[in-house]
């Protein structure tokens, strides 16, 4: 071989040789571009599935205790203010991400079944973002309230009710024990049937743990809240009061829940029963993460209206309006009753780290929706991404979630 025809052999060989390094450098960036992207979609749709499992969820055995007429209107459950064995009403701030909620104090929570806490979470690496906080019992409790015939009485640790009927309740059912005809907010008791006496007699006692042990950690014996003066003993002598089947304590199949962003740009969710830290023996009452790489979530309600029909979707609000804000939601049954969807918007990111910056440096959510009760101003949410974040890829999603339990109740008006 000649020198010349070596040169040239040497020329291809390089050529090649930059053309498949090329290649390849171009092929391993395509695949972490479309990992990346992808490990985003998929954190984006199973934070979708997650939130619309609690939603859709949203109200049942509530929803149908609402439409419970008597002669004073409802059996008292919207609106009322749930106490829960020392638990609710919060003594101290809820845990972080959510410590901001209800202004990050000691907190009285009201029963409904959808309150959105404009920025009141922490939220990760593009700020605050809004706390949902679901109420659900379980479906297959029915949640039809059913009114005392006659007055119950304490009797040593058990507390009974004598109601129409205790067709379905079961040892270690919660029960949520209101009063009709009594202006919001009013106390409302989270209890556990106990066992001990027969539930198919026809009228029989309910019976309801009236102390405090470790198999019955639901106990509410007096409420916490500040001023009240409400009792177990005055809601069992009570013949106004309703009692509302909701699920059962060992199946844990209630959904009270508070979803948000928090650290580490994750979703978490909070257990506002504490079921873990109860009947579970963890130490810590700590929110749980649901998924990762979730930088912002915000969400918009759905109301009907009289005009519109029972039911139909009339308009989107803000939660943060004067008059859909978390405070008024809970003190306003007929603005509660309203509400029969929820908009959510997710802010995704990809896991891949580039070198150079490959997203924009923000997005927006609920473009183009406007506010039906604010002169038609703009619900557009932005988020904005900072430059080290930036060299990450996102996606976003939105969806809406009709709330099967309003709209029923919404039907039953």
């Amino acid at each position: 071989m000649t020198m010349i025809e070596l040169l040239v052999a040497m020329a291809i060989g390089v050529g090649v040789t930059l053309v498949v390094a090329t290649v390849l450098v171009t092929g391993e960036n395509l695949k972490r571009t479309t990992t990346s992207s992808n490990d985003a979609e998929q954190t984006g749709a199973y934070a979708f599935y997650a939130l619309e499992r609690y939603l859709r969820g949203a109200g049942s055995s509530i929803a149908e205790s609402a439409a419970v007429s008597t002669g004073a209107g409802d059996a008292g459950v919207l609106g009322c203010v749930l106490n829960v064995a020392g638990i609710l009403p919060r003594q101290t701030p809820f845990p972080a991400p959510f410590a901001g909620v209800l202004g990050g104090a000691a907190a009285t929570l009201q029963v409904a079944p959808i309150l959105i806490a404009r920025n009141q979470a922490a939220g990760g690496s593009a700020g605050v973002s809004d706390a949902i906080i679901i109420m659900g019992g379980a479906g297959t409790g029915g949640g039809v309230s059913r009114p005392q015939v006659l007055a119950g009485s304490m009797s040593g640790g058990t507390a009974s009710v004598q109601i129409e009927s205790a067709e379905g309740f079961k040892p270690y059912d919660y029960v949520l024990l209101s009063q009709s005809g009594v202006a919001q907010p009013s106390d409302c008791f989270l209890e556990e049937v106990t066992t001990g006496q027969s539930l198919t007699a026809p009228t029989p006692p309910l019976p309801l743990k009236g102390s405090a042990n470790a198999a019955y950690p639901y106990y509410t014996g007096t409420s916490n809240t500040v001023g009240s003066t409400t009792t177990l003993a005055s809601l069992v002598a009570s013949t106004a009061t309703y009692v509302t089947g909701l699920g059962n304590v060992q199946a844990n199949d209630l959904q009270y829940q508070m979803i948000g962003v928090g650290a580490n740009d994750t979703l978490y969710g909070y257990d506002l029963l504490q079921y873990q830290t109860l009947l579970q023996g963890q130490t810590t009452d700590a929110p749980q993460a649901i998924a990762d790489g979730v930088v912002a979530m915000y969400a918009i309600y759905g109301v009907s209206t009289t005009a519109s029909g029972a039911g139909v979707l009339a308009y989107w609000v803000d939660p943060g309006d004067t008059a859909y804000n978390i405070a008024h939601v809970m003190n306003n049954e007929t603005t509660m009753e309203s509400i029969i969807a929820v908009r959510v918007g997710l802010v995704v990111r990809g896991e891949y780290y580039d070198k150079n910056v490959v997203s924009p440096a923000s997005f927006t959510l609920f473009s183009g929706y406007v506010d039906g009760t604010n002169a038609g101003n703009s619900l557009q949410r932005t988020v904005n991404i900072n430059a080290t974040q930036q060299h990450y890829r996102y996606r976003t999603f939105e969806f809406t979630v009709p709330l099967r339990n309003m709209l029923i109740l919404a039907g039953t008006s």
